[in-house]
């Protein structure tokens, strides 16, 4: 199997994945290809060492980042005043 090609705008969102708690390794596979092993050497070689080194320590053992392993369901949080604050008609419809 071929690695992706990521562009700039790539890497940055799959970090800002990588740092969400909820969002899984398996999310981030399936949008970009990369196991989980992957993404751990495009932190490293991305990040600066320290920062690198937090990210590994708040990840490393955390069930919300493995699908099998969470608890969380697939339901997400919305806020009851999440319409009038950005005044989204659409996404509240029933």
């Amino acid at each position: 199997m071929s690695k992706p090609e990521l562009t700039e705008q790539d890497i940055d969102r799959v970090i800002e994945m990588a740092w969400e708690d909820r969002t899984p390794f398996e999310a981030i596979l399936l949008q970009f290809g990369l196991s989980e092993t992957e993404v751990i050497k495009l932190m490293r070689r991305e990040m600066k060492a320290s920062s690198w080194r937090m990210w590994r320590a708040r990840v490393q053992g955390r069930a919300t980042k493995h699908r099998a392993k969470s608890a969380v369901d697939d339901a997400r949080f919305k806020s009851t005043r999440q319409r009038p604050i950005t005044f989204n008609k659409i996404s509240k419809r029933k």
